[in-house]
């Protein structure tokens, strides 16, 4: 980094980036999957990367611009994490131990966070979503998913989607996220409270409308009533699917044109075929698998065949509490078989296709100037390096959020 430096990053949306050792675009090719410039430099004008290119062939129009130099490191898109539930009340640490102990992991414990999320105030809610926001963002996510489905009230599931609309535009009604206690003997009932006034409550809030579409959650058909209600108020439909055993989700969520399938835990040849032949994104959650224990899914298999992947934290209370995109990329490479590239690709441009987005998860003219300065000469080290603090600056709109890089820009 310069030494002639001030810190004028977080106000500054017009900068340029220079001296990076390793740029990935996601401009992809045949042979390069990430994009690569090496020797690179990114010119950003009002928050959009106005050029890409060698440092050597910075344009003119770059003069007096802001200037970061990277000294050699690596730069990255920012993450895109495309499937999270970040506002709820409680705590569900004591399952996790059992869990750890043998116990094994059902859908039932959400309601335990349901019970704690409709007691939970708003300013409580608020406080704990601000924090996992900034969490997630120090560790380099700039474009961020947040469902509900710990309400299952009509009045708390408004809420739910209302906080979470404060923070991020990609917000996801999961009403039918399972079937809440006063509704035990009548699911049917619940589904048409979803379909009708708890949808009507929320639908101005939200982008999507989701489905856990399990045993233990929603049959096939009333997931599929609650998802066509969705798409007739203009909502982009996600699922989950596949996740505690084989099933149905990830044909439906097909056949109904799905931005995305998440989970996939539990696949069969029919349902990679239905998702190597359509565009539906099956997301991955790795941190699900390794905190349940559940077996992980084989993305090598899976990503040979043709499926578009995205990675995605699924930060939730119960079965991943985590907001670590660098520790998705770690397990997807080490424990489902991808490559460094591929996982890094699959949590930045992967998770931009599962919200349907084509200006963020790349660095290319046009497109959001999200990008993430790593300490690392590679993007290889966010696998080769799990569990090491590798995020020198966060940079969203081209606005300093996170890191010490922010201190390090200086005026040409």
């Amino acid at each position: 980094m310069s030494a002639d430096v001030v810190s004028v990053a977080p106000e500054v949306a017009d900068l340029l980036v220079t001296g990076i050792g390793e740029l990935t675009t996601n401009v992809s090719t045949p042979d390069d999957v990430c994009g690569t410039i090496h020797d690179a430099a990114v010119l950003v004008r009002a928050g959009i990367v106005a050029w890409t290119g060698p440092a050597a062939e910075v344009p003119d129009a770059a003069v007096e611009t802001p200037v970061l130099d990277v000294d050699g490191a690596a730069v990255i898109p920012g993450f895109v994490d495309s499937h999270t539930h970040l506002v709820f009340g409680g705590d569900r640490s004591a399952e996790f131990v059992a869990r750890m102990a043998g116990r094994p992991y059902a859908a039932g414990g959400i309601r335990s966070t349901v019970a704690a999320t409709r007691s939970a105030t708003d300013a409580e809610l608020r406080a704990r979503l601000r924090a996992l926001v900034a969490e997630l963002r120090a560790q380099g996510t700039t474009t961020f998913e947040i469902k509900t489905g710990y309400g299952l009230t009509v009045a708390d599931e408004e809420r739910l989607a209302r906080l979470a609309r404060e923070v991020t535009e990609e917000v996801t009604f999961l009403g039918a996220h399972v079937v809440p206690e006063e509704f035990q003997d009548d699911p049917d009932a619940y589904v048409g409270l979803v379909a009708g006034p708890m949808l009507d409550a929320v639908a101005s809030h939200c982008r999507w409308i989701d489905v856990f579409c399990e045993r233990g959650a929603f049959t096939p058909a009333q997931a599929d009533r609650v998802l066509a209600a969705g798409a007739a108020r203009g909502l982009g439909i996600r699922v989950h699917g596949n996740q505690l055993g084989p099933g149905e989700g990830v044909r439906l969520a097909v056949a109904r044109g799905a931005a995305s399938v998440d989970h996939g835990t539990y696949l069969d040849d029919v349902d990679i075929a239905a998702l190597a032949g359509s565009d539906t994104v099956l997301t991955l959650l790795p941190g699900v698998e390794f905190s349940t224990r559940q077996p992980y899914p084989d993305a090598r298999a899976l990503w040979d065949a043709g499926v578009t992947i995205a990675l995605a934290s699924d930060c939730n209370p119960g079965s991943s509490f985590t907001s670590s995109m660098p520790l998705m990329i770690a397990l997807a490479v080490r424990e489902m078989g991808l490559t460094p590239d591929e996982a890094v690709w699959a949590a930045t441009a992967g998770g931009a296709a599962a919200l349907r987005r084509e200006d963020v998860g790349v660095l290319r003219p046009g497109a959001r100037a999200d990008l993430v300065v790593l300490r690392a000469p590679t993007r290889a080290y966010l696998a080769y390096r799990p569990g090491v603090p590798l995020i020198e600056g966060v940079f969203s709109g081209g606005r300093g959020v996170a890191g010490s890089a922010l201190s390090a820009v200086r005026r040409s």
